[in-house]
């Protein structure tokens, strides 16, 4: 009954070959670097607000007086009217908390005595009582956008839009491209035909075009664009699956199977896609990629994730314009965000190619 088991083909999809995948994909240094910085930004989506400098919801917190502060820079702050927040860790982690006291930036202050005495930036100079108020400096990394936002922190939430996309996209895109194309392999005849037409038209269609024909019907927001991007990019799946299919169908083991009376369903998804698993990663990391792209092109466009909620196409969208000012870095900065992620799960693709491909 080995020939049944979940890697029933021959012992090239065995553990052995496995060993050898792993082997070689882990030589590929590329592949390795690809995996790290993916890790990270993965890492940083899901600490999200705990590890943000701006732990406020959408990182939102805008001081208007501090507008485009050049990378590094630093700013003094008055801290006033502080009470204690109640959030849970986990309510912290994901929606972060609104600043439980009031922060006013102020150019210089001074302290005599009990009192303290602050020149805020617009504004006659204040004086309050010591233990009444605190004086605090931060800095800001990669400087602040036009309303005073932290670029760091925005840049640091809008990777957990980016990769929720991709993974959420991806995972529409899997289930619907694996099952059709199986499905349209496995019974051919007009069943094939029909999946087929059904993928040709859907083929014919430019992605970007029916991504924002589809949020234009699920209207904008931050769950349509999962979907609007998961029913685009099944397609490709669907072709490798049914190819793949279609080679080894007729194989003796799956033979074996009808022979046995074994379902259609646990053939196909005990049997033969395990088979495949290798192909069907190597477009999965490709389309992740796809999916963030398209994602920072809706967003770029004003159709994706809506205001105020962080995207680095959106942060390119807004600071497009500073490209020939002297703070070029605003739209810089979210564009190398996408294209390290971009690069590194097409890089993972590849290594992934050359690490499961059984002829070398």
């Amino acid at each position: 009954m080995r020939l049944f088991k979940k890697r029933s083909a021959t012992d090239l999809s065995g553990r052995s070959l496995d060993r050898m995948a792993w082997h070689r994909f882990r030589r590929n240094p590329l592949s390795i670097a690809s995996l790290v910085i993916i890790g990270l930004f993965a890492l940083v989506a899901i600490l999200g607000y705990l590890i943000t400098p701006d732990h406020t919801p959408h990182c939102n917190q805008q001081y208007l007086e501090l507008a485009t502060l050049k990378p590094f820079s630093k700013a003094t702050f008055l801290i006033t009217d502080e009470t204690s927040n109640h959030f849970s860790f986990l309510n912290r982690m994901v929606k972060g908390e609104p600043l439980n006291y009031t922060a006013t930036p102020i150019i210089k202050y001074d302290c005599a005595r009990d009192s303290l005495f602050c020149t805020p930036y617009n504004g006659d100079p204040v004086a309050l009582a010591a233990n009444q108020a605190r004086i605090e400096e931060r800095t800001f990394f990669l400087g602040t956008d036009a309303y005073g936002r932290d670029v760091l922190s925005m840049i640091m939430i809008g990777s957990r839009v980016s990769l929720s996309v991709g993974f959420i996209a991806i995972f529409i895109a899997l289930l619907l491209g694996i099952t059709l194309g199986a499905l349209a392999a496995y019974y051919g005849g007009w069943v094939d035909n029909l999946i087929m037409w059904v993928i040709n038209v859907v083929w014919s269609i430019p992605t970007v075009l029916l991504v924002i024909a589809i949020t234009f019907v699920l209207g904008k927001g931050f769950w349509q664009i999962f979907i609007a991007v998961g029913l685009t990019m099944w397609v490709d799946i669907a072709r490798v699956v049914r190819g793949e299919v279609f080679s080894i169908k007729e194989k003796e083991y799956v033979e074996a199977t009808r022979a046995l009376g074994y379902s259609t369903f646990r053939t196909i998804f005990r049997h033969i896609l395990p088979n495949i698993a290798g192909a069907i990663v190597v477009i999965a990391a490709s389309n992740f990629a796809s999916a963030i792209l398209i994602e920072a092109g809706l967003s770029f466009l004003g159709i994706g994730v809506q205001p105020p909620m962080p995207s680095w196409g959106m942060m390119v969208k807004e600071n497009y314009g500073y490209i020939l000012l002297d703070n070029a870095y605003l739209a810089f900065l979210p564009g190398l965000a996408i294209m390290l992620v971009v690069l590194a799960f097409m890089l993972l693709a590849n290594g992934l190619r050359d690490a499961l491909d059984i002829k070398r």
